[in-house]
């Protein structure tokens, strides 16, 4: 895998923990740990975006996000599952991939 979807998949991942803690943190060290999920999570996809168009890097990073963070809240923290929730994240993901299969990085013929 190259080292900028790498970056945006990481990205995503502290993505997920900082959307998580703004619900769920309610000390000062859970509030840390959130604020530095957000410096690291958008620091990796601005510098996955000098590699990467910035649209699709973007788009993969959000739509991983999302799908991160309801896999969580269900896993987690007892959000109701729900097909219809699940497919339509499935289909976030078909979308998502699509993109990345599509998208070339600078440089690339």
């Amino acid at each position: 895998m190259q080292r900028a979807w790498l970056q945006v998949i990481i990205g995503a991942i502290f993505e997920v923990m900082w959307v998580i803690g703004l619900k769920h943190a309610e000390s000062i060290l859970e509030w840390s740990v959130t604020v530095v999920a957000i410096f690291i999570s958008f620091t990796l996809l601005i510098i996955a975006g000098e590699k990467l168009p910035v649209g699709t890097s973007y788009a993969v990073f959000v739509g991983l996000g999302t799908a991160g963070t309801v896999a969580s809240e269900i896993i987690f923290f007892s959000e109701p599952f729900s097909m219809a929730k699940v497919s339509l994240i499935a289909l976030l993901l078909v979308g998502v991939i699509g993109l990345k299969m599509v998208t070339k990085e600078r440089g690339e013929t």
